[in-house]
């Protein structure tokens, strides 16, 4: 982030983005009666914008392949695990061919069934972090998840990632790209 004038104000900080400390969100309660999912394990809602310009011209990154997938009204943790099965069956490849994975999950639990799911290393996901830590402005957090990914994939000196996550409570989405 970097800081900001309007008019006369600064804006210099995320707000959002504080301290949780493992024994403060363990001690937090489930948002349901016998659920998994409490207010530490989910993002904060954030303001964003992004744009990205796509070319036609020769560049470093190829898109190789996209998926969508929807499932049941209110499993969207689930939705990101078909839309990468089908991004990746498009592109002829398997998870064990991806380089890197960054996800755009507005719940912790999202990663860990991706993960089970999929045999990705859950460790391994989400170079520079994720919507967990910066905020969830939907279309922004997914362009700032590709272009982590990009700039991941380019500090290990190329490789095939997969981008993908979740909306609307039923849907995914998924891409798979490759830098040269």
């Amino acid at each position: 982030m970097v800081p900001i004038t309007l008019k006369r104000d600064e804006i210099a900080a995320d707000w959002g983005i504080r301290p949780a400390p493992l024994e403060t969100l363990e001690g937090l309660k489930p948002v349901t009666e016998g659920g998994v999912v409490s207010y530490g394990s989910q993002t904060h809602p954030a303001d964003g914008a992004a744009g990205l310009i796509v070319t036609s011209t020769p560049s470093e990154v190829r898109i190789v392949a996209s998926g969508f997938a929807r499932v049941a009204r209110g499993e969207m943790p689930k939705a990101p695990v078909p839309a990468a099965a089908a991004a990746l069956h498009d592109a002829g490849l398997t998870i064990a061919d991806i380089d890197l994975i960054k996800t755009h999950n507005p719940f912790a639990v999202n990663d860990l069934w991706f993960a089970r799911e999929t045999g990705a290393d859950a460790d391994a996901m989400n170079p520079y972090g994720c919507s967990l830590i910066y905020g969830h402005p939907q279309g922004p957090t997914g362009a700032r998840g590709l272009i982590e990914l990009m700039w991941a994939l380019h500090e290990r000196g190329g490789g095939r990632g997969l981008f993908t996550g979740c909306a609307a409570g039923d849907t995914g989405a998924a891409v798979v790209i490759e830098l040269a």
